[in-house]
């Protein structure tokens, strides 16, 4: 997880994909995007994340011992410890947040969800070999099955 303080917005759940955008999360909404990722994902053993408020609070760290997963929060300071995460923000910010303006928060959804579509299916990525990590899948129309 990893929220993106500069603008205000954002918080990644890299296991799918996600990105909530919103003003400010709190403890509540942490522990919603957590249980939808967890349903979808399985529980991992451990949660890495850093030392924001929304992500120490009381309530979030008992129920992520509740649901069985210990925390590993990062040292402050050192975005080395979280670097898949810090690598992430580094392209949000260059590729889209220092260029843009949002002017509302419905506004900041959809350019976000644009870029992060983007950014799964068609930016190359070069730990990949420059391909893009979910490449769009488009099958012509010849070759479809045929529903009888």
């Amino acid at each position: 997880m990893s929220p993106s303080r500069q603008h205000g917005f954002a918080m990644r759940l890299p296991g799918n994909g996600s990105i909530r955008v919103k003003r400010k999360l709190n403890s509540t909404e942490v522990i919603d995007a957590l249980t939808d990722l967890f349903i979808l994902r399985g529980i991992p053993g451990y949660i890495r994340s850093d030392n924001g408020p929304e992500l120490i609070a009381q309530a979030v760290r008992d129920w992520i011992t509740t649901v069985g997963a210990k925390t590993a929060y990062i040292e402050p300071g050192s975005p080395w410890e979280n670097g898949y995460c810090e690598s992430f923000n580094a392209r949000l910010r260059d590729e889209l947040l220092n260029g843009q303006v949002f002017y509302s928060l419905r506004e900041a959804q959809i350019l976000i969800e644009q870029w992060r579509k983007h950014y799964n299916t068609k930016r190359p990525h070069s730990a990949l070999g420059y391909r893009p990590p979910a490449p769009e899948t488009i099958v012509p129309m010849e070759h479809r099955p045929i529903m009888h």
